[in-house]
């Protein structure tokens, strides 16, 4: 947020916010998560999360820790359905699935293109 600040000490960098109007608390957290809208979650083990409330506005920041990227497993009906709609077999539609990011459509067309 501020190129070259960052070797400041989290005290130092409090002070300076605060000289600015913006008041800043740090949360205690053990993980933050974040869901994409593609259906992923990444997860941010152990990190520094600090919250600023500046013209009424609170702005999180995650700093640190560590990432892993999980993805969330194909829905069961959505794997019936390209079964269904296709004759294919569960591990046919499960791989057109991830090949099609989740969708069904996407998923159908592979199948029915073989």
């Amino acid at each position: 947020m501020f190129p070259g600040l960052g070797k400041m000490n989290p005290k130092q960098m409090q002070g300076m916010l605060k000289q600015f109007g913006i008041k800043s608390e740090e949360i205690e957290s053990k993980k933050v998560i974040i869901e994409l809208k593609n259906g992923k979650d990444i997860e941010i083990e152990e990190p520094n999360v600090t919250v600023m409330l500046v013209q009424g506005q609170k702005i999180y920041s995650v700093m640190g820790g560590t990432e892993k990227e999980k993805k969330e497993e194909v829905p069961e009906e959505d794997i019936e359905m390209v079964m269904q709609q296709t004759g294919s077999s569960r591990e046919r539609a499960v791989s057109a699935l991830k090949k099609s990011d989740g969708d069904i459509a996407g998923a159908i067309f592979l199948l029915k293109k073989k």
